[in-house]
């Protein structure tokens, strides 16, 4: 992929050039300001609507107040509000298109990085290392947005920190920039607690993400687990968290579209649970654009499952709430791979989400049931 670079006059009217750098593909703003301590919030929120990228050059704490003076503007509600949404379909997709609105606008404070993960501004915290972990290695200066640099930032807290998992008996994972984090553990629980398919000592965990079903499983007295993935930071995620769990030597990684060659006893996956255009990276753990993977899944597990075998699908129905998949299609799809049902396991939700009144999903959100499908060859 040709990198794409941004062009501005500095203070002194000199020409100017950085590598444009945006996780979630946003194109670089095509017209660039530079701006300081002296912008108002005001000003600034009329030149971002108008689409200029304001490189900012003052102090780097200001530069963060200055962004959420925006966050403030940018969420006021509209003196004429649209009337409610009529379904909850509806519902999802204006927020779709507000949250896709609010990150836009936000995304145009930019800060220059330079090729060591420095911030040369008064005041700078040091990102070197959130840089390194989310970016790797540079040649030169870069410029990205104020906002997706605090996530990067938060994203490495995160990781040192780490999400403790009460079906690895409170161990933690430790989530890499860009790889969804176990914080619902709903799913992780079903994992846990479905009695597993007698004998069982081999299983695959496709799409492992953080590694924590395949930890799971392992936990669980499975000899060989085969983990896949085909996002370089997820095997690196998953590989580093296993290691740190003392279960590199019963779980491998690996990269794949899916399965792995062979067959297994055990297949578990976790696909997206929504069937929609992913907007970021990380988004990829939540939105599945036309139901590929669950689809890809479902299609190919008869011939990775052996002849008693079971395969674990776990899936959120708050697609059929939404309206985004019909009532019975996931069971169609299911019996269209030649597989059958051979039980379930069901859970509520228990996110913060599931209780926020003012969510306009929450309709939709407290009718959510998280299950398990148990599959076997038809």
């Amino acid at each position: 992929m040709t990198a794409v670079t941004v062009n501005w006059l500095d203070r002194q009217g000199q020409p100017q050039q950085a590598r444009w750098q945006s996780e979630n593909g946003t194109p670089a703003p095509g017209q660039l300001q530079c701006v300081d301590d002296q912008l108002s919030a005001s000003e600034a929120f009329r030149l971002v609507s108008s689409g200029v990228g304001l490189l900012w050059q003052g102090d780097y704490h200001n530069a963060r107040q200055l962004l959420q003076a925006l966050s403030r503007r940018v969420d006021k509600p509209p003196r004429n509000p649209p009337p409610p949404a009529k379904t909850p379909g509806e519902a999802f997709q204006r927020q779709r298109q507000q949250l896709a609105r609010r990150a836009g606008l936000l995304s145009l404070l930019l800060i220059q990085i330079e090729a060591d993960h420095r911030i040369a501004l008064r005041r700078a915290q040091d990102v070197q290392q959130a840089c390194l972990e989310a970016y790797g290695e540079q040649s030169g200066p870069y410029v990205l947005s104020l906002r997706e640099l605090l996530g990067v930032i938060g994203a490495h807290e995160w990781r040192k920190k780490g999400v403790s998992v009460p079906a690895l008996g409170g161990d933690a994972i430790h989530p890499h920039y860009g790889v969804f984090s176990p914080v619902r553990g709903e799913y992780v629980d079903l994992v846990a607690q479905t009695p597993l398919p007698a004998g069982v000592e081999q299983a695959f965990d496709i799409g492992t993400g953080s590694g924590v079903l395949a930890a799971v499983l392992a936990r669980r007295g499975i000899r060989q687990v085969i983990a896949t993935d085909q996002d370089p930071r997820a095997l690196a995620c998953a590989t580093d968290n296993l290691q740190r769990l003392g279960l590199a030597a019963q779980v491998t990684v690996m990269q794949a579209d899916l399965f792995p060659p062979g067959h297994a006893p055990l297949v578990v996956c976790n696909p997206p649970w929504l069937p929609a255009q992913p907007s970021s990276a990380v988004e990829y753990a939540v939105y599945d654009p036309d139901s590929r993977m669950l689809r890809g899944f479902l299609n190919g597990l008869a011939a990775h499952l052996t002849p008693q075998g079971e395969g674990w699908l776990i899936m959120s129905d708050l697609a059929e709430h939404l309206g985004l998949r019909q009532a019975g299609q996931l069971q169609g799809w299911i019996a269209d791979a030649g597989l059958k049902v051979l039980g379930r396991l069901d859970t509520r939700p228990r996110h913060g989400k599931a209780r926020d009144t003012s969510d306009p999903l929450h309709q939709a959100r407290t009718a959510e049931v998280t299950t398990l499908w148990q599959l076997g060859r038809g």
